[in-house]
């Protein structure tokens, strides 16, 4: 499982990270977490607004923080295919 963190370092977009490794951890997947910062880039991506999350090349959210019982929902969903 691929899993990109999208956000310049706003503290959303950190605390989005600390979020998903923490998640990651306790669900006890196998993921490559890439923390993309650069500003053209996320929007080559396709994200506008961050912080953005995309998993196996699919933007899963964008623009908001999730709560972590929703972070554990997307990434479980995510991690089947």
């Amino acid at each position: 499982m691929e899993i990109k963190i999208l956000g310049p370092g706003c503290p959303n977009c950190i605390t989005l990270e600390k979020l998903v490794r923490n998640v990651v951890a306790e669900l006890d997947i196998k993921a490559d977490i890439i923390k993309v910062t650069d500003i053209l880039e996320i929007m080559s991506l396709g994200i506008i607004s961050t912080p953005g999350l995309i998993i196996n090349d699919k933007i899963v959210l964008k623009g908001r923080l999730p709560s972590v019982d929703e972070v554990k929902t997307i990434i479980s969903a995510n991690s089947l295919g």
